[in-house]
């Protein structure tokens, strides 16, 4: 059984910090393309990153520069160091993982990705 764990949200200040981190079962992360997105209260949710199965990444132009995603295959996790927050962070944090093997979805690509976790929450308080 194919699983996401997220954790690592809480509340932090303007500007300060979070790692969050994302732990995959029941499959090989090597073989997946998989992304991070955000859901705030009364909007969309958000793709804010995707990293591929060679490592590479794209970000979002709301998060580029501050937010950096690393995945570690022998681990299956994935993490997103978050950096120089503002109330605009705010928002549940889902890590996903895409419904095809080595492809990887654009991020506007909601409906490619399958399998998700059940979010962790970060606020941004000022």
């Amino acid at each position: 059984q194919i699983q996401l764990v997220e954790s690592g949200g809480g509340t932090v200040e303007v500007g300060g910090s979070l790692r969050l981190s994302c732990a995959a079962s029941g499959y090989d992360t090597g073989r997946y393309c998989m992304a991070w997105f955000r859901q705030a209260p009364g909007k969309e949710r958000e793709g804010i990153v995707t990293i591929d199965t060679d490592g590479s990444t794209s970000y979002a132009d709301s998060v580029k520069g501050r937010f950096t995603a690393y995945k570690d295959n022998a681990e299956n996790t994935l993490d997103l160091q978050m950096n120089s927050l503002s109330r605009e962070d705010t928002a549940m944090y889902y890590c996903a993982v895409a419904n095809v093997m080595y492809w990887c979805p654009d991020l506007r690509r909601r409906d490619d990705y399958t399998i998700w976790g059940q979010g962790t929450q970060v606020t941004v308080s000022s």
